[in-house]
């Protein structure tokens, strides 16, 4: 088979039975597809090439039993390689690995494993111990195999742990989130009964200030009514002073008249007229009357000193 996965044949003139022998065929690849094709190869031997990984879908080949991948230059398998749960002899001698997957947990029915010569981590190193015989190499396949059993638990639990950890803190963040939501809901409330009672007690200002307003009016209003309601009243005392004048002054003239009259009928020719006669004795009556009333005042006076 040529470099870089070339085939210098067909994969079935290379099938002997159950097993089929892919070594020092200078491959780079591993031709997944056509050993997929070759169900009935169930063992495989790619050892001796230049395979510095294997494809991730090399891993579904489940019905591979006995696997051989010494002499190469693998680096590292692929995460999924548990797939491989048929497997039960595996050679790895010899390549560049320094761990195994913890998927290598999954291979039940692993009963033999060879992982000399690798820079392997020094725990699986010891785990692994040497593959020098049949049974030693057995060994080696329980020994590992519960090893990466026991770091998959912890990775489960690290996992499970993680996966508690972020749904207790999930379940913080919505107990926070609610509690947000809860004060949010809450300061909304308060705000708008604020706002409520700013806008009551808004209503009542210009409520108390209208009804002012009106009250104000009201008193505005009968304030001008009255001094319109009641001009009649002081024109009585306005006229009051006219009409006495004017009754002083008829009173006056009158008397002018009488005195100009009595004057006449006393000083003139016109004394022995019969107006004049009149005029004379009723102001002779007059004053005898006068006289008598002074006298009966004088005697009253008398009468009251003694």
């Amino acid at each position: 088979m040529a470099r870089g996965g070339g085939r210098a044949g067909s994969l079935k003139d290379k099938l002997d039975g159950n097993e089929l022998d892919l070594s020092l065929c200078d491959l780079s690849e591993v031709p997944v597809r056509e050993l997929a094709a070759l169900p009935k190869a169930t063992v495989l031997d790619l050892s001796c090439n230049n395979l510095v990984s294997l494809p991730s879908d090399f891993c579904s080949l489940t019905h591979l039993v006995k696997l051989d991948l010494s002499k190469n230059r693998l680096q590292q398998l692929p995460v999924d390689f548990g797939r491989l749960v048929s497997l039960q002899h595996l050679d790895l001698l010899n390549n560049r690995l320094v761990t195994l997957p913890v998927s290598f947990a999954q291979l039940k029915n692993l009963k033999w494993l060879d992982v000399k010569d690798n820079p392997l981590d020094p725990a699986l190193a010891k785990v692994a111990g040497d593959c020098l015989d049949e049974k030693q190499c057995k060994q080696a396949a329980v020994r590992v195999l519960q090893h990466m059993r026991v770091i998959q638990a912890e990775q489960d639990r690290e996992r499970q742990r993680r996966l508690q950890a972020e749904r207790e803190m999930e379940k913080k963040r919505e107990a926070e989130q609610r509690a947000r939501e809860a004060q949010e809901r809450e300061a909304r409330k308060r705000e708008k009964a604020e706002e409520k009672e700013r806008r009551r007690r808004e209503y009542d200002a210009q409520r108390a200030a209208k009804q002012e307003m009106e009250k104000k009016t009201k008193k505005e209003t009968v304030h001008t009514r009255k001094p319109a309601s009641s001009p009649r009243p002081p024109q009585p005392s306005r006229h009051k002073p006219s009409c006495s004048r004017a009754v002083l002054r008829a009173v006056l003239l009158l008397l002018l008249c009488v005195l100009s009259t009595l004057a006449v009928c006393k000083l003139t020719e016109l004394q022995h007229q019969p107006l004049c006669v009149s005029v004379n004795a009723l102001y002779e009556d007059v004053v005898a009357a006068v006289q008598n009333h002074k006298t009966l005042q004088n005697m009253l006076q008398q009468n009251s000193q003694q």
